[in-house]
Order: C-alpha cells, then sequence, then structure tokens
C-alpha cells in the first residue's frame, strides 16, 4: 500500500517480462484520450429497486457514491467495479468510471463513480485522497495505511473485503531445494528483497532473517529475480505465481511461495474505510450501502465474468502502461477462495466483520515496525486508539460465505 513503507502494491506492468517505471506510466497517463463516450445505452437496463427497500440508496445516498482504490483495476477490487451498471461511461483524462450502482441485479436510484489509485493519483496515499476530496465516500485503506495516518487523516475501516493478505514471499524452488516455506528458503542465508523494512522486520522479529539478508531495493520488475534466482522476493499470491509461469518466457515455471499471513502478516488488507465525519454525515447511506458491499464481494467471487470485463476494459481505456491479462484476474479470483483470503471472520462467523483481538494484535505489532521504518512518530504510535480504527456497526450479520 503506498500509504505505508511496506509499498506492496508497488505492483508489476509486465508485458513479456517488461516492466514500465513510474515515470514512464505517468507521463502516458498526461498523453490520455479524452473521454470515452457510455460502452451501453444511456441508462442501466437493470430494473429500478423497489422503493424504499434495503437496495434503494436515493434519498439517503449521495446521487455518486465515489469509491477510491489504491492501484489500478484488478480482481482483488472486483467488489467495487462488480456494482458498476451497463450504462457506464469511462474519463480517460481523470481515469474514472462512472454508471448506475446495480446491485444484486436491481438499479440502486444513485450513480457510482470508481477511482484508481497509484500512478492515476502520483501515488498519493488513500487517505489523504479521501481528506483532499470529500465527496470520496469509501476508500480502500489497508490496516498499515491506517495506522500511518492515524494521527493527521484518520479513517475509519467500515467492512473487510479480502480477509487476508495476498502477501507473499517467493522464490524459485530448484534454488532452494524444494523449500515450501519461507523459513525452509531462507535458511541458507538467501537474500529477501523487498520494496519497504516492515517485511524485513516482520521476519526478523521472527528469527527467519538477519540484517545480512535484507535488501530493500524491490522496483516492481521480475529483472533481478529472473537473473538471480537464489533471492527471495515479495509478491502476491493472486497474480506473481500466474504471470512469472504463463507471462514471462524469461522464467516460464513455477515459482515457491508462502502467504505471509501465515507468519505475522495480520494486517486486513484494502477493506473499506471513511473518514470518522462521514459515520454521522452519511450514517444511513452507510447502513443500506456497507451490506451490499458485503454481498457485492461474494457476488462477485461467484460470478466473476462482468466484474473482470469491465476491469480488463478499464486498464485498456485507461491506457497507462500498466497490462492486466485476463488469465491474471481469473487467477486472482481462484486464489483468492482456494486460498482462503476471502472467508468468514472467525471470530463473528459474518463475512466482513473485523475481530476485535486481530485489530489490537495488527496494532500492537505493526506500530513498533512502523515507528522503526520511520513512517509514524513513537508518540503517533503511543495515541493510537484501536477502537478508533474500526466499526461493525454497519455489516449485515447475516451475510456469510458460508
Amino acid at each position: 500500500m503506498p500509504t505505508s513503507s511496506v509499498d506492496p502494491r508497488m505492483r508489476r506492468a509486465l508485458t513479456a517480462g517488461i516492466v514500465l517505471t513510474a515515470a514512464t506510466v505517468l507521463a502516458s497517463c498526461a498523453g490520455a484520450a479524452p473521454a470515452a463516450e457510455p460502452s451501453a445505452d444511456s441508462a442501466s437496463s437493470a430494473p429500478a429497486a423497489e422503493a424504499g427497500s434495503a437496495l434503494d440508496l436515493s434519498g439517503v445516498c449521495p446521487a455518486t457514491v465515489v469509491m477510491q482504490q489504491d492501484w489500478q483495476p484488478e480482481a482483488e477490487h472486483g467488489a467495487m467495479y462488480n456494482l458498476v451498471g451497463d450504462d457506464y461511461t469511462v474519463d480517460t483524462d481523470a481515469k474514472t468510471v462512472t454508471g448506475s450502482l446495480v446491485a444484486q441485479g436491481v438499479d440502486t436510484g444513485v450513480d457510482i463513480e470508481v477511482r484508481p489509485g497509484g500512478p492515476n493519483v502520483n501515488f498519493q496515499p488513500v487517505p489523504a485522497l479521501m481528506y483532499l476530496d470529500p465527496d470520496i465516500l469509501l476508500g480502500a485503506v489497508t490496516t498499515d495505511a491506517a495506522i500511518v495516518a492515524s494521527a493527521d487523516q484518520p479513517t475509519v475501516a467500515v467492512a473487510s473485503q479480502l480477509t487476508w493478505s495476498p502477501q507473499i514471499l517467493m522464490w524459485d524452488p530448484e534454488s532452494h531445494d524444494g523449500a515450501e516455506t519461507i523459513e525452509e528458503a531462507t535458511a541458507d542465508g538467501a537474500i529477501v528483497v523487498t520494496a519497504g523494512d516492515v517485511i524485513p522486520s516482520l521476519l526478523k522479529s521472527q528469527d527467519l532473517i538477519d540484517d545480512s539478508q535484507v535488501d530493500t531495493s524491490y522496483e516492481g520488475t521480475p529483472q533481478r529475480f529472473v537473473s538471480d534466482p537464489s533471492i527471495l522476493q515479495q509478491g502476491f499470491a493472486t497474480a506473481e505465481p500466474y504471470i512469472y509461469e504463463n507471462e514471462i518466457p524469461e522464467w516460464g515455471k513455477p515459482v515457491g511461495y508462502q502467504l505471509l499471513s501465515e507468519i505475522g502478516w495480520s494486517v486486513y488488507p484494502e477493506p473499506l474505510a471513511v473518514r470518522p465525519e462521514a459515520i454521522e454525515e452519511h450514517g444511513d447511506c452507510l447502513e443500506k450501502l456497507i451490506p451490499i458491499m458485503q454481498q457485492s464481494q461474494l457476488d462477485f467471487l461467484e460470478e466473476p465474468d462482468k466484474g473482470i470485463a469491465l476491469i480488463l476494459d478499464l486498464v485498456e481505456q485507461y491506457d497507462t502502461g500498466w497490462t492486466y491479462s485476463e488469465g491474471v484476474a481469473k487467477y486472482s479470483v481462484e486464489q483468492q477462495l482456494a486460498l482462503g483470503l476471502v472467508e468468514d471472520d472467525r471470530a463473528s462467523g459474518v463475512f466482513g466483520a473485523f475481530d476485535p483481538e486481530r485489530m489490537q494484535t495488527i496494532v500492537d505489532d505493526f506500530a513498533p515496525f512502523l515507528v522503526d521504518a520511520g513512517s509514524i512518530s513513537q508518540s503517533d504510535a503511543d495515541a493510537i486508539e484501536v477502537d478508533s480504527l474500526y466499526t461493525n456497526d454497519f455489516l449485515d450479520t447475516a451475510i456469510s460465505i458460508q
């Protein structure tokens, strides 16, 4: 997430093993084409929600519900894109998509606008964007990012979408004697290449590596890994294993990997969050909207084709240099389910809920890492109140993935 020193969202713009730099991406954004014409009819084909029903958002939500993601369009963000109606239009200058907000087959009576992050917003953190533009109702703010922003730009998480982070360390099994875990792969003193200090801090806290194995020079490219398969490298279980085997001909074989969530990377990845003021200002809207978001994530994973088609269309129309194939998108959906990255909250059994004990553990574990990385001050870390970082009040407790 761009908000913390971890920067795991320094994602790949890979085509046949070639990765564009951030400067190239920004340059391509500057030359984007004018806004596109509507991709379908000027009105949604979905029937209107019954007046006053749980799916009728008119009169309680803003006329356009604005949602901010932290990276380029991808299947991990499917819940948002799955709500965009078939009447959508794309602004290729602003890099936004807007259409009727269609949930569970009905038009909710308001529009939705989804904004991507990363190079599209000059890599600004989502909390900063939410405070620059209060029209943004929901933003994707990972828990460590919320901790970093808590002093000056606080946010309150209102629903988890991915329950566990897809963040991994990956390695070449042949170079590490068939290693199946991070502990086995690092036992020979291998260098661990990351984009920040927090992952190494986690590994060192568990005696999995020492200072001699830390390399924080990762730039999101495959060249280092391909040329030196002795290293371990950060990545995502929802993308890199497929990309390296199928889309990087210089590699073209499986990688070994382990989820960091299995060794203490307990942050909630990209939960939906609001500014604290929005809870009072838009409370009636959130009462209806958050259950819609819970269900949208489950609906997307069950029937992802519509959402994936929109994601791929946006990648093409935004034309930023970011590449994202249908194969990766489908692989992401498969991995989210197969690896249990999306599951009910283990404490309550409710999909999208936050576990108070897990939230406390995240703050206890990650605040010191973020202090050491220089992302927050010790005084700010000491001032964090865990209860202020999240609420389960808007969730529909009957919604479950089971």
